[in-house]
Order: structure tokens, then C-alpha cells, then sequence
């Protein structure tokens, strides 16, 4: 995984950048309860999208809703389940992904894990879930 030089992200462990947060254990639920319903409205409403990728071994196309943080000319997306996501793992294999937002199509390449121990990037109400839940890795991509 590569990390970004940018102000924001910070030096990071190896620790740091792999593995969970202390959200991990909603993972089941919210793939199989949150994210079908989610996904009848991400990707019309400002600020939360649809990320659709292909899974590593088997090809499937996945679909998932996540809220955007943007940045600049970048897309950059908070690791709520940590970096060992397979939605995480399936886009950084990939080299790219598409997203629909807004009612619009966009393809996203070149996939970047960073740690940001602030959180600065997130809104204060998102930024509060993510201290609690330790969310300090975030995946940043830019439109192809």
C-alpha cells in the first residue's frame, strides 16, 4: 500500500496502516443489513457514493456505498472497517474503480492508503464516530 506526502498524512507504522478498527465488528451487519439499503439512494445524494470494483480472485463486481470526502481534484474515502476491507483490498489490486455519484459516472484510479491521525479531512460529526472507532486510514483516488 502506498502512503501519500501530502500535509495531512503522516508518518505511519506498519501496524497503522493494515488491519481493523474498533468498527470491524458492525462489518457483517452493515454488508448485509446497511449497504443493500444504502444502495437504493448512495450515489444521488451529495456527498455519499457508490464505489463498484472487482473482486480479486473471483471477478464479481461488488457494489459499495460510502460517504466522499473530497479534497481538491481528489476522492478521498475514510476506512471505517480499517485497510483489510475487501472492498479496500479489491480496489488497490485493481489499480482503479468507478464511482457514481451525483447521478454520474467516474472512473477513479490510482488508489493511495494514508494515515491521517487527525482526521482533519472529516466533517466534525464524522470525525467524532472516527475517534471513537479509531478511524485513522483514509484511501485516497483520482478521476482517471
Amino acid at each position: 500500500m502506498a502512503m501519500l506526502s501530502a500535509p495531512q498524512a503522516e508518518p505511519a507504522t506498519v501496524s497503522e496502516m493494515a488491519g481493523t478498527t474498533r468498527l470491524w465488528v458492525l462489518r457483517r451487519f452493515t454488508t448485509h443489513i446497511v449497504n443493500p439499503v444504502t444502495r437504493l439512494f448512495a450515489g444521488r445524494i451529495p456527498g455519499f457514493v457508490v464505489l463498484t470494483h472487482a473482486g480479486r480472485t473471483s471477478g464479481r463486481r461488488y457494489r459499495t456505498p460510502i460517504f466522499l470526502l473530497k479534497q481538491g481534484d481528489d476522492y478521498v474515502f475514510a476506512l471505517t472497517f480499517g485497510s483489510d476491507a475487501h472492498w479496500v483490498k479489491n480496489i488497490l489490486a485493481a489499480g482503479c474503480c468507478e464511482m457514481r455519484a451525483d447521478g454520474h459516472d467516474l472512473a477513479l484510479v490510482e488508489p493511495e492508503v494514508f494515515v491521517d491521525r487527525t482526521r482533519r479531512l472529516m466533517p466534525l460529526p464524522f470525525r467524532l464516530v472516527g475517534r471513537a472507532g479509531r478511524v485513522t486510514v483514509f484511501l485516497r483516488m483520482r478521476a482517471a
